[in-house]
């Protein structure tokens, strides 16, 4: 199995195009790997709201702003 479009290397390599795995994917790749680094940047994201709002409720509200307001 060639994944570079090649069976056989007995070619003159001047007349080789590009010879990395598989060419021709380049775009379908490129759109793959960018839906996956949105999706995960949006998986990110709900993860660190949902941390920061468990954060955000934690303690008691009074006793945090008597904290606050001696500063």
């Amino acid at each position: 199995m060639s994944t570079i479009g090649y069976e056989d290397w007995a070619v003159d390599l001047a007349n080789v195009g590009p010879i990395y795995p598989f060419q021709g994917w380049e775009v379908a790749m490129t759109i793959v790997g960018v839906i996956f680094w949105i999706g995960w940047h949006r998986i990110q994201f709900v993860r660190e709201s949902e941390h920061l709002e468990k954060a955000r409720k934690m303690g008691d509200p009074d006793k945090i702003a008597k904290h606050l307001d001696r500063y």
